[in-house]
């Protein structure tokens, strides 16, 4: 692709809100502060979304689209701002052009600008500045739900971590391969992973597996 990106198109706000409510019950549950875990600041460097905007989407209202000429140059400016060199200078267009294999010329046009960039031109920027894959490019509720989705993992291992703290570890149960599956998740962590499955299929699938499981090591009858 050389001439740019498409057309944007109208983005439905449904999968955002309905992540920000599991975020939300989650955090609850584990007695974490909410404007903590909903940092406006956080999740603008994290989804590269404004901060204002941020707020307006997660109060559910529309914020509107930028288009995505506006959108990149919004996301470069984020990343040039808050991925810095370890003495804490921004990168210089020369480095930048470095980085991403382009030509000085090139690195400015699209800084300044001056030239839309293409796919190629993205997943260099970002590979430089170690962001994901669609960071310049997602629109700002994909974004920001991206950003919340991996907010949701972290607190979901940290939840595992604290259930397998309330299992006790004895000598007998290094071999009960049940005994291994609690200590190693607990009955509420492997409760929370299977809700955040996304579809009724998976689930059933943990279910199957968990019925084999426990037949598999249930005591013999005598």
């Amino acid at each position: 692709m050389t001439d740019g990106f498409p057309a944007p198109v109208a983005v439905a706000n449904a999968h955002l809100a309905a992540t920000v409510t599991r975020v939300a019950e989650l955090a609850g549950k584990m007695g974490r502060d909410l404007s903590q875990v909903f940092d406006l600041r956080r999740l603008s460097e994290a989804s590269g979304v404004p901060a204002d905007v941020v707020r307006t989407l997660l109060d559910g209202r529309p914020a509107g689209e930028p288009d995505l000429q506006t959108r990149f140059l919004q996301r470069l400016d984020l990343l040039r701002r808050t991925r810095v060199k370890p003495n804490g200078r921004r990168y210089t267009q020369q480095e930048i052009a470095d980085g991403a294999a382009m030509s000085r010329q090139q690195a400015g046009a699209l800084i300044n600008g001056d030239r839309r960039p293409t796919m190629e031109h993205c997943d260099a920027i970002q590979r430089f500045f170690g962001v994901h894959a669609g960071f310049l490019t997602a629109h700002d509720s994909d974004a920001l739900t991206d950003a919340l989705q991996r907010t949701e993992q972290q607190l979901l291992q940290d939840f595992a971590g604290r259930a397998r703290e309330t299992v006790p570890v004895t000598p007998a149960s290094t071999g009960d391969p049940l005994a291994r599956l609690l200590q190693n998740h607990g009955v509420r962590g492997i409760a929370w992973r299977a809700a955040q499955l996304p579809s009724d299929k998976h689930r059933d699938k943990v279910t199957e597996w968990l019925d084999m499981l426990l037949e598999s090591v249930k005591p013999n009858e005598s």
